[in-house]
C-alpha cells in the first residue's frame, strides 16, 4: 500500500505543453506513470509525446478519466488552475508552482473547504510512492519501495533524506514533499494521519525547518500514534527576521525557531536526527530498535 498515489493513478498535467512541464512531464512517463491528458488552453486537439491535449480540466477528465492533476502553471494563473482542478473532483492536486501571491492561496484554501479535492503545495517537489507512480520533480532514481514514510516541508532535504534511506537499504512506502510557503493545502498532521493508517508504512521521517508551528502542531499528533517518528528540523543557526528559502522560513517569533520545534518533536515521542547528514542512519538505528 501506500498514500495518495498508486499504480492506480491516472494523471492529468495541467502546463503540459509549457517548458517545465514538457520536461517533468517525460520523467514522469519514464518512471511509469500512467499520464493520461494534459491541458493547455488554446491548445485542445493535439498531443505531447502521444499524451492527448485538452483545453480544459473539466473535459480531460470526461474523456480521459483522469483522478489525479500535477500542476505546472506560472503563479498569476496557477490559482485559477488548483480551483479547475478541484471543481472536475481531481484529488491529489499537486502545484508544483512556486510565488502564487498569498491573497490568491487565502481564496484558494477558503475554496477547498468541504471539498473532497486533496491539495499538494504550492512550492513543492510533489509526491512519489516508490515503484508505482511519481507525480512531481523528484529524481525517481534515488526512491525504493519500502515500508518508511517521508514527509518534508524542504524539497532539496527530501531528495537527500531519501537517498540516505536508500543507502542505508530503507525503502519508501510514499515520499512527499508538502511545500514551504506560509499557506498550503496539506499539512505535516494530515499526512501523519494518512501514514498511521497505511498498513505498509511501519516508520516516519518528518523533516522540518524554521517558520511557523507546523512541527509543534505535528508534535501533538505524534504524541497518538503507534508509528515511530524520526525527526530532523533544519535552520538551527538561522537568525530571526531573516527569511531563509522558503517563503515561510521565517523566524518571526520564539515559536518558531529550530529549537523550540526539536523540544516540542523529542517531548512528543520522536527520535531527533543530529544533523542532516544522519538521517538515515538515525531511521536505521530506530527500524533495527523495531526488530
Amino acid at each position: 500500500m501506500s498514500i495518495l498515489v498508486d499504480e492506480n493513478t491516472r494523471l492529468l498535467v495541467q502546463g503540459i505543453t509549457g517548458s517545465e512541464g514538457s520536461f517533468h512531464t517525460r520523467r514522469c512517463i519514464e518512471y511509469g506513470t500512467n499520464v493520461v491528458a494534459g491541458v493547455t488552453p488554446g491548445k485542445g486537439g493535439s498531443s505531447f509525446d502521444g499524451v492527448p491535449v485538452f483545453n480544459s480540466v473539466e473535459q480531460a477528465v470526461k474523456e480521459t478519466g483522469a483522478n489525479a492533476s500535477v500542476i505546472f502553471v506560472p503563479p498569476p494563473f496557477a490559482a485559477d488552475a488548483i480551483l479547475e482542478a478541484a471543481d472536475a473532483g481531481l484529488s491529489p492536486v499537486v502545484c508544483i508552482t512556486d510565488g502564487i501571491p498569498t491573497l490568491d492561496m487565502v481564496t484558494v484554501l477558503g475554496y477547498l473547504k468541504g471539498k473532497t479535492t486533496r491539495l499538494i503545495g504550492p512550492n513543492c517537489p510533489g509526491v512519489i510512492s516508490p515503484g508505482k507512480c511519481k507525480v512531481g520533480i523528484m529524481p525517481g532514481d534515488v526512491h525504493m519501495p519500502g515500508e518508511v514514510g517521508v514527509v518534508s516541508r524542504s524539497g532539496t532535504l527530501t531528495y537527500e533524506t531519501v537517498a540516505q534511506l536508500t543507502e542505508q537499504g530503507i525503502g519508501q512506502s510514499t515520499c512527499i514533499g508538502i511545500g514551504g510557503d506560509p499557506l498550503i493545502g496539506t499539512t505535516f498532521t494530515d499526512l501523519l494521519r494518512l501514514f498511521e493508517e497505511d498498513a505498509n508504512t511501519k516508520m516516519v521521517v518528518l523533516v522540518g525547518e524554521i517558520g511557523g508551528v507546523a512541527e509543534q502542531d505535528a508534535a501533538e499528533l505524534i504524541k497518538e500514534m503507534t508509528k515511530p517518528v524520526v525527526a530532523f528540523v533544519c535552520g538551527a543557526t538561522a537568525p530571526p527576521g531573516r527569511r531563509m528559502g522558503h517563503a515561510g522560513a521565517i523566524i518571526t517569533e520564539s515559536s518558531g525557531a529550530a529549537r523550540e520545534k526539536i523540544a516540542a518533536l523529542s517531548a512528543a515521542g520522536a527520535t531527533i536526527a543530529p544533523s542532516p547528514a544522519e538521517i538515515g542512519a538515525t531511521a536505521k538505528r530506530v527500524l533495527e530498535s523495531m526488530a
